[in-house]
């Protein structure tokens, strides 16, 4: 079933918003929608070849009082406005899932209601997945993303041949053409059934929509499939209706949802195998081949090779990930998960965020190798892991209720107003990892090396960019996102928002990782500062936290280890006041 539609228009009546803040709302409808974004656009915050500018806080304030469409209310609405006649069209010539960020065959909700379909109607399954290069721009998916799902692509082509289930992979250049082609597609090749698994993210919420009428209208029926999180947005509510804006009651929640339906965590089998005649059939679909990752997104040989080696691709790579995190770290996970030299976490992200690993495999084998089914209870390090997995789909929630966070908006919309700074050379300082905190340069430079980041260090470094450096903290969710592996907007966005204060549940503004501090804690040998810093490789602790402050100045200078670009204390000052300034309260 689709999520549920978070308000109703009825629920919008009764619902009106307080006498005191009625004025601010009469302002807001009447007020430009969109501000001057000059300044942002020009260090690539907002891509003006795809989106309009920056939308002001008052059209967030819309989105909050009901009085603009939610994306995943509009899907919702086209899924229910046209489900009479969706449910009416007859099987034709075949049944088609159409793959996106769910590369596997099994647990997949999507994958397994189409050939469920097939099989009833006595049709081959047929797979499709379009390469969008103006998809992947605007998204600003990574190089080395990019070339893991091509190379998952190949594995999984492999694995639903053996079933005799054909992967066709199509470029398409333009983004607005995707629907078009797609329906063409459809036309050629006699099917009136196409599957899918929902993504949140605002474009393919609007282009989900699209589909689901424009297919309609053609006799096609298009269902959008809830399986991208355990818990879909829309099932779970505070005690007011509407959705959790903190993780600690949204978590309790959510782990009482799945303890009252164990069900929820059961496993979709892999689709049922075509007859052989299905490759005389479709044999162009069989036939055809992998496409090279667009110019903007290609590898030079040397990385591709480098980039196979560290992450192997495919759903068998992924459970055997996960199997073995549980069988020797899983126990372990609460007291080592913060320390980036013991490389204790599960390091499945890669596999969740292209879609290889299901959210719900991953805890319910965990939840199985657990002393308990309860996901909340039992071996500390089994629960805490699910915890974190959970934030997963709390990130989500969010980015489906408060969409223009998915627009270049702060989460609390008011943190806009804080004058940020846009140092070019402080900033390349931090993308290259030459701030002279070691701690801050180990992670950035582990992330341009092998593009993934301890997210430990995912914390420090946000915050340093966000509060040391009071640099705008859209660069750096940019910066990440034009990097990792693992990239995923939602999650990306929910930790950006947390380190810089500006998102939802975030540490109080207040809060300033002190980078000398979480050094010290984290990596208290500096294992991890010394793997990834080798100018600072022959330093012992505690001097190779502060070289320059611990009396190992000439070993760092000689080996041209920049000295500190700010001072801390006096950047939390500055933090500290601007913060203060721009949202014009001492509270956060």
């Amino acid at each position: 079933m689709p999520p549920k539609r978070a308000t109703t228009s009825s629920a919008r009546s009764k619902r009106k918003a307080p006498e005191d803040a009625e004025g601010t709302l009469k302002k807001a409808r009447t007020s430009s929608q969109y501000k001057d974004s000059t300044l942002v656009e020009g260090h690539e915050i907002v891509q003006r070849q795809f989106y309009p500018p920056e939308m002001t806080n008052e059209r967030c304030l819309l989105y909050n009082h009901n009085e603009i469409e939610r994306p995943i209310e509009e899907l919702t609405r086209s899924m229910k406005e046209t489900h009479k006649a969706r449910a009416a069209v007859e099987v034709k010539d075949a049944v088609v899932h159409w793959f996106k960020c769910d590369l596997r065959t099994f647990d997949n909700k999507g994958l397994y209601l189409a050939s469920e379909q097939a099989k009833s109607a006595s049709v081959p399954l047929l797979c499709v997945y379009f390469v969008s290069p103006q998809d992947f721009q605007a998204h600003l998916t990574s190089p080395v993303r990019v070339d893991f799902i091509l190379r998952t692509l190949e594995v999984l082509k492999k694995d639903l041949a053996e079933l005799n289930i054909p992967l066709y992979v199509e470029t398409v250049e333009k983004r607005k053409k995707l629907p078009e082609r797609f329906l063409e597609l459809m036309k050629e090749l006699g099917v009136q059934h196409v599957y899918t698994n929902i993504e949140y993210e605002v474009d393919e919420l609007r282009r989900e929509a699209l589909l689901t009428r424009l297919f309609t209208d053609q006799g096609i029926s298009f269902s959008a499939v809830a399986d991208t999180c355990v818990v879909s947005p829309g099932e779970l509510s505070n005690l007011s209706g509407g959705q959790f804006a903190v993780y600690s009651p949204w978590y309790r929640a959510w782990s009482s949802y799945l303890n009252g339906r164990p069900q929820a965590l059961d496993a979709f089998p892999r689709p049922a195998k075509n007859l052989e005649a299905a490759h005389s059939k479709f044999s162009s679909l069989f036939d055809c081949k992998i496409p090279e990752a667009p110019a903007n997104k290609r590898l030079s040989q040397n990385e591709k090779t480098r980039f196979e080696t560290m992450w192997p691709s495919g759903e068998h790579e992924a459970n055997e990930r996960l199997q073995k995190f549980i069988k020797t770290k899983v126990k372990q996970y609460k007291e080592t998960r913060n320390l980036p030299a013991d490389n204790g976490t599960s390091v499945i992200s890669v596999h969740l965020s292209s879609g290889t690993l299901a959210a719900r495999t991953a805890v319910r084998e965990v939840r199985d190798a657990n002393s308990t089914k309860k996901l909340d209870g039992g071996i500390i390090g089994h629960s805490s892991w699910i915890s974190e997995v959970a934030w997963r789909d709390f990130y989500k929630h969010v980015l489906a209720q408060w969409p223009f966070v998915c627009m270049n908006k702060s989460f609390k919309p008011e943190y806009t107003n804080i004058a940020w700074e846009y140092s070019e050379e402080q900033f390349a300082a931090w993308c290259s990892g030459r701030t002279g905190f070691p701690i801050v340069d180990a992670a950035m430079r582990q992330l341009n090396h092998t593009g993934y980041m301890h997210n430990r260090c995912r914390m420090i470094v946000a915050s340093f960019l966000a509060k040391d450096l009071l640099i705008d903290w859209r660069m750096g969710e940019r910066y990440f996102m034009e990097h990792l592996v693992d990239g995923d907007f939602a999650s990306n966005n929910g930790g950006w928002g947390f380190s810089s204060s500006t998102g939802v549940d975030p540490q109080p503004y207040f809060r300033i990782f002190n980078p000398l501090l979480q050094s010290e804690k984290f990596d208290p040998q500096g294992a991890y500062i010394r793997k990834w810093i080798p100018e600072l490789k022959e330093i012992k602790a505690p001097a190779v936290h502060d070289p320059y402050g611990r009396g190992a100045e000439k070993q760092a200078t000689k080996n041209k280890y920049p000295r500190p670009i700010v001072e801390h204390k006096q950047c939390r000052d500055r933090a500290l006041n601007r913060y203060k300034q721009g949202l014009g309260r001492t509270t956060a």
